[in-house]
């Protein structure tokens, strides 16, 4: 993260602060304040995680994956008989905290800040999937995109989105 002395400062400053405003977490904003005012490069890039930026593409992408698991999920309420399909294979997991943090970073936004798919169960993990899924979530959205009609999906399109 390249920042000129001006704004090191002012970062310094507002972390100098946060340990003021929030005791509890005042020694991470100290090493944070250090990092910055040193300009330890290396642990500067800590930062670029925590400033990340997703594209407005990808934002929109991560939307249409989780509309796709809420007409997954639509799709397999309404078929005679749900039971061939277990439930779990047309819920929303999420993204691996791990290798896609940014992307489940989003999904928590979506879903606890912007009130958005609350439908979803975040269950104990807290849509964090263990396992990469961007790659497997675009082989489900190009069969889902591939059929007539989204909403109101066949036990087979069900079963050919899921099994992509």
């Amino acid at each position: 993260m390249e920042m000129t002395n001006a704004q090191r400062l002012i970062l310094s400053n507002q972390y100098k602060m946060m340990t003021m405003l929030d005791p509890d977490n005042a020694e991470k904003y100290r090493r944070l304040q250090t990092i910055i005012e040193r300009g330890y490069g290396l642990q500067m890039r800590e930062l670029d995680r925590e400033f990340g930026q997703l594209t407005e593409d990808t934002c929109r992408t991560i939307i249409d994956i989780m509309e796709m698991y809420h007409a997954l999920h639509v799709s397999w309420a309404n078929l005679k008989d749900p039971s061939v399909i277990d439930e779990r294979r047309v819920t929303f997991l999420g993204f691996d905290a791990a290798t896609e943090a940014r992307y489940l970073s989003y999904v928590r936004f979506m879903v606890n800040t912007e009130g958005r798919y609350t439908h979803f169960d975040a269950g104990t993990h807290g849509f964090n999937s263990q396992t990469s899924m961007w790659e497997k979530y675009q082989r489900m959205l190009a069969a889902w995109h591939a059929c007539p009609r989204q909403y109101h999906l066949s036990t087979n399109e069900i079963d050919q989105i899921i099994n992509s």
